[in-house]
């Protein structure tokens, strides 16, 4: 064999060698999506010791949460194959389930010693269970939230504030325990000047276009009494939907919107939550605990001039808006074995520990009923409570058409002052009854 044989046998030889190295290394990469949000930075970080000790690659698909749910369900809907693992709303369970989008769990849990007893149960309840209330499971509690509040620790300090405060309502300025005290401090600081700025009493979600709304104003409807339909009935929801003290709620939470709220809030979601609390605009903010853990950091906001409260009480009940969501393997992935290998990974209490102090919020026992964990962050007592009076939206397969009739109803009356609470409801109810009727299910 000639020399210049020999150097384009080896050659070739090499060239193989890569390619095989090549189509090794992309069997080896899992492409992760969600939304693109603090958490999510969050996860990249907390991945490279997955990476590191699996020599499996991550690769991450983070999008808007404005284009979050009409991105992944079309690419769910279509059986597209860009997610390996998607970390889905808590509302797509039941359409992921009943379509076959997601991998059902329950044999890989019992093969890996993994138990849905070892995380909180509303997050198993909400992100991974479908049917609700069956050991049926489609995704691992990955992302536990619900709402909460902030509020300007400082300015509720100051002796001037505090001193007008008690003199105008006889009562000391705290965090508000119930919507009426809420609505008394929002009244307060609407329009007052502090450090020759105006500012305003609150901000709350009045988004019309995705979940905003309807994730806003169910916190204050669920502690009036309303209910998404008869206990004893499923799918009944005249006399629960619209019943007399879900109309109250409703017409709190548009008089809080039209006394309290900076102007030109018609159409605000969680960024402009954290814009307007950022830029010193409002006393009190409504949003998710996700992004407590970035504005306790905030140089202008944070550290001691932050405080941090539990969803106020109507006085008849008290809950609040789960939010979150649990990560499932996409049963159109051609790399599904190692997504598993992923879940596994992240099951773990040590894990889970570290998802944590990054930043994320863990649903697992072994984090959140370890003793030290209501000193680990200011926010952490709050968000225990909370998890604890948390409630969904529906889970519904048709949950996206049943989101945007209420984002419409509930929209339509507080923001755009088209007809009365009570028609607003009962609309609703004409809608969804519509929904379920066409689905059979009454």
């Amino acid at each position: 064999m000639s020399k210049r044989t020999r150097c384009l046998l080896a050659a070739v030889l090499t060239g193989c060698m890569a390619w095989g190295v090549s189509l090794s290394a992309q069997a080896k990469q899992l492409t992760l999506c969600w939304a693109a949000w603090d958490p999510a930075n969050a996860l990249v970080e907390l991945d490279k010791d997955f990476t590191a000790q699996s020599g499996i690659e991550m690769k991450y698909e983070f999008v808007p949460w404005t284009s979050y749910a009409d991105r992944f369900l079309n690419e769910l809907n279509s059986h597209g194959k860009l997610c390996d693992l998607i970390i889905g709303d808590s509302q797509w369970v039941g359409g992921a389930a009943e379509n076959g989008h997601y991998v059902k769990l329950n044999d890989f849990f019992k093969k890996n010693n993994i138990s849905m007893d070892d995380f909180m149960p509303a997050t198993v309840l909400g992100y991974s269970e479908w049917p609700k209330n069956t050991p049926n499971y489609w995704a691992l509690p990955a992302m536990a939230d619900a709402v909460g509040w902030t509020y300007r620790k400082d300015w509720f300090s100051r002796p001037e504030i505090r001193a007008e405060y008690k003199a105008k309502t006889g009562h000391d300025l705290e965090p508000p325990k119930t919507y009426d005290e809420l609505k008394q401090i929002a009244e307060f600081f609407q329009g007052r000047k502090i450090d020759g700025k105006t500012v305003y009493g609150a901000y709350i979600f009045t988004e019309r276009g995705s979940e905003g709304i309807t994730m806003g104003v169910t916190n204050v409807l669920y502690d009036y009494g309303f209910k998404y339909d008869d206990p004893k009935h499923p799918y009944h929801m005249d006399g629960f939907v619209n019943s007399p003290g879900a109309v109250k709620g409703l017409e709190f939470y548009k008089s809080l919107y039209k006394c309290c709220t900076p102007p030109g809030m018609t159409n605000a979601y969680m960024q402009e939550g954290l814009d307007a609390f950022k830029s010193g605009q409002v006393a009190m903010q409504m949003n998710w605990f996700a992004f407590f853990p970035g504005l306790y950091k905030d140089p202008n906001v944070g550290g001691d001039k932050i405080g941090f409260f539990v969803n106020p009480s109507a006085g008849q009940g008290h809950a609040t808006q789960l939010g979150g969501q649990g990560i499932s393997v996409v049963s159109y992935s051609d790399h599904k074995d190692d997504a598993l290998e992923y879940i596994k990974w992240f099951a773990q209490p040590a894990v889970q520990k570290k998802w944590w102090a990054l930043g994320g919020y863990s649903a697992a026992k072994s984090v959140v009923q370890d003793p030290g964990f209501p000193k680990s962050a200011p926010f952490a007592p709050d968000f225990l409570q909370s998890m604890n009076i948390v409630v969904d939206f529906w889970a519904e397969p048709s949950y996206a058409t049943l989101l945007l009739d209420m984002q419409k109803r509930v929209h339509d009356y507080v923001v755009a002052d088209k007809g009365t609470a009570k028609e607003a409801l009962d609309l609703l109810v004409k809608d969804w009854t519509k929904v379920f009727h066409e689905e059979g299910k009454i």
